[in-house]
This record gives structure tokens, C-alpha cells and sequence, in this order.
């Protein structure tokens, strides 16, 4: 049994002494966030299924040519008994749970941070996660994602493919593949590539910017996740 802890008047910080207050606030904090870092070193020993992170644009429209293509990816890891993990907003999120809606036998993740202009999950998420911060739901797809697959979007979308590559780079994370599809993204990386590698300031290590693995289009990115998903399956099983 814990013992009660007696308070001690000569620990004791008096409200109207400024200094010492702000430094037991700031202390408490600190250890708070010790202890969520502490608790999120816990981890499954096994779980059933890949779970492969999409993020895209909140803004694209079903029916048109990027919308499709993302359903395209996420049906093809539907039939590979994949969870399908998304922000659960509409757009290119939509489009991956829609996907992974046709014959998967997993989940359909919407991991949603709380916007005035997003009000709801979109219908195909089966299973939706809410967080009050941009910081506390990209912490949650790091710990939930098997894989990462980035398709078009917009500055949302920059955030959360940047943190993962850096997650990677300072291998917070590990074998986790960062998958960018389409154009924008490979001048993007050009772009790293001529400006963090300079002779004369080096921002970056050569390796560093081959770890966002970049195809052109849906059939190459679903490539590469069949065989990532093949590995996986390799490691479970051993």
C-alpha cells in the first residue's frame, strides 16, 4: 500500500511568490510529458493486420482523377488485409477509407483533430479517433502506421510527411517506409536535394534524403507496398 504523503511546510510555495510558482508549474508539466513519453514506449507484441497511413488533401473532389487513384491504392491494400488509417476528413482521406471499404476485412481509421470546418468523420471510417491538437494526433499515426503513403495535399499534408521523415531520419522510428506519390512530391525532394546537400553548408546526410521512397503513380506505389506488406508478414511469422 502507498504510504500518504505528509505535506512539508518548508517545501510549501506560496501563491504570491511568482518566480517559485512558475517553476512548479513548469516542472509538473515536464514530468507530465516524462510520464505520456514513458507510457508510449509500450507497444503490441503482435497485432493482426498492416496498418498503412494515407495522408492527402482535404480539397480534392470524388470523381476526379487523384480521388480515384487513392481509392485504387487503398482497395488494393483493402485486398491485402490492410487497416486503412486517414485524418477521417473528406477529400483524398475520404477516398483512401472509401477504398479500403471495398471487400477489406480490416479497419477503417480516422485519426481527426478537432476543426470548426470539419465537423465529422467521413462516412466510410469505421472506427474514429479525436484529438483536441495537430501534436497529440501525428504522435498517434506514428504509433499507429506500418507504413506511410503520401499523395497530393497541401500544407496539412507537408507537416505531417516532414515529421515522419524526420522521425526516420533521427530513427525515432525504423523500418517504416515514407511513400510519396506523384510529381509534386519528387520537386519537393529535388528541391532537399540542391539546397540541404551544399558544398559549402551541408544541412543534411546524403542518406537523409533518400529515405522518402518516390514513384510516379498508383501501380508503383502499390508495388512497393506489396512487397513492405510481404516483409512484414515475413517478421510476424518468425
Amino acid at each position: 500500500m502507498t504510504t500518504p504523503v505528509t505535506p512539508d511546510a518548508s517545501n510549501a510555495v506560496l501563491l504570491n511568490d511568482e518566480e517559485r510558482v512558475k517553476k512548479v508549474l513548469v516542472d509538473s508539466i515536464f514530468q507530465l510529458w516524462d510520464v505520456v513519453n514513458n507510457l508510449t514506449r509500450l507497444r503490441p507484441t503482435t497485432h493482426e493486420r498492416f496498418r498503412v497511413s494515407i495522408f492527402g488533401s482535404a480539397r480534392a473532389k470524388p470523381d476526379t482523377y487523384v480521388y480515384d487513384e487513392v481509392k485504387r491504392i487503398a482497395a488494393a491494400l483493402g485486398e491485402m488485409d490492410c487497416d486503412i488509417v486517414t485524418g477521417g476528413g473528406p477529400g483524398l482521406m475520404q477516398a483512401a477509407n472509401e477504398g479500403a471499404s471495398l471487400g477489406n476485412t480490416g479497419r477503417s481509421v480516422g485519426i481527426r483533430v478537432n476543426l470548426p470546418f470539419e465537423q465529422e468523420s467521413n462516412p466510410f471510417v469505421t472506427q474514429a479517433f479525436e484529438h483536441k491538437t495537430f501534436f497529440t494526433r501525428l504522435h498517434h499515426f506514428v504509433l499507429a502506421s506500418d507504413a506511410f503513403v503520401v499523395v497530393p495535399g497541401g500544407i496539412g499534408t507537408v507537416l505531417e510527411m516532414t515529421m515522419v521523415w524526420q522521425l526516420l531520419q533521427v530513427r525515432h522510428i525504423r523500418k517504416v517506409p515514407l511513400i510519396l506519390v506523384g510529381k509534386m512530391w519528387e520537386g519537393l525532394v529535388s528541391w532537399a536535394k540542391e539546397h540541404l546537400l551544399r558544398n559549402d553548408l551541408p544541412l543534411a546526410n546524403p542518406e537523409d534524403l533518400e529515405i522518402p521512397l518516390c514513384v510516379a503513380s498508383a501501380d508503383e506505389a502499390i508495388g512497393l507496398l506489396r512487397r513492405y506488406h510481404a516483409d512484414w508478414q515475413q517478421e510476424v511469422k518468425s
